[in-house]
């Protein structure tokens, strides 16, 4: 396995990435990101790659997270997603990362003929390419009520996704933080789910056990996002699961601490870096 991070290219960005020892980037490709896939051509594609080559540092996903079903912009997303495949194709990069999309108001079973009308194609086209589709399981929740815009936030409804979708294209950004606060079990779904598992985003989740106790389960504010190493994740049990199941990718920190933002961004990052790798030599 690999250790890196989550960010848009830059050189600034590499150059952290060396002096933390990281071997890995997942890089954004959202528009109007360095590499939004409308904009940057074949040159600027290869640059990048070979840049990224001499630093030692692999690219593991191309990343874009919107509401992949949202019904008004559909044929727009759809579109900008099959060039992204083609650009990590391009690049010789194993997978583009994304949401599932969530019809707006929906539950998730109403969302399901939709979304195997969006990805069943997209995990063709994919398959065709060699390029895989990392779904994250991030809830995207604004409150109540609990209708979000990604529908992969739970086991169940992964089951329902390849029941709907079963290329083995199409699998998970496993990112644990947000199991956590759902109390679901990550280490027994690293298990169940191992071979669907195509990136990881390593992130922490910190219980706040007293407004726990008094907001509860839907109030706000009773968990946050941690680096790796200051929240509640065991993350030697989590490697292991993921050694366990044959994992041999990336796992690259998302920084969304509220602790070390700002001028304390390499900060925190540098840290949560330095923590996995007492796991992952990389």
């Amino acid at each position: 396995m690999k250790v890196g991070f989550l960010t848009d290219y830059s050189q600034e960005a590499v150059e952290q990435a060396q002096r933390m020892g990281c071997t890995s980037l997942a890089l954004g490709a959202a528009p109007g990101s360095p590499l939004d896939v409308t904009k940057v051509n074949r040159a600027r594609a290869r640059e990048i790659r070979e840049a990224m080559d001499a630093a030692g540092l692999e690219i593991s996903v191309l990343g874009w997270h919107t509401n992949t079903l949202d019904p008004k912009r559909r044929g727009q997303i759809m579109g900008y997603m099959r060039r992204m495949i083609d650009l990590a194709a391009e690049m010789k990069v194993n997978a583009i990362a994304c949401f599932a999309g969530r019809l707006p108001g929906k539950s998730i079973e109403e969302s399901i003929p939709d979304f195997k009308k969006v990805f069943g194609p997209l995990a063709k086209h994919a398959e065709n390419r060699r390029v895989k589709i990392a779904i994250e399981n991030c809830p995207m929740f604004c409150g109540w009520p609990f209708y979000g815009m990604n529908i992969a936030y739970t086991p169940a409804a992964w089951d329902m996704m390849f029941d709907a979708v079963p290329s083995k294209a199409l699998g998970l950004e496993f990112d644990p933080s947000h199991l956590y606060w759902l109390h679901i079990d990550y280490i027994d779904a690293v298990h169940r789910y191992g071979d669907r598992i195509h990136h990881v985003h390593a992130k922490d989740t910190e219980i706040l056990g007293d407004r726990f106790a008094r907001e509860g389960i839907y109030g706000t504010g009773w968990w946050r996002f941690r680096i790796p190493g200051w929240g509640d994740i065991d993350w030697q049990a989590f490697v292991s699961a993921l050694l366990d199941v044959g994992y041999d990718g990336c796992v690259d920190v998302e920084h969304e601490d509220p602790v070390f933002h700002g001028p304390r961004h390499w900060e925190g990052m540098e840290m949560g870096v330095k923590y996995l790798r007492q796991y992952i030599l990389g």
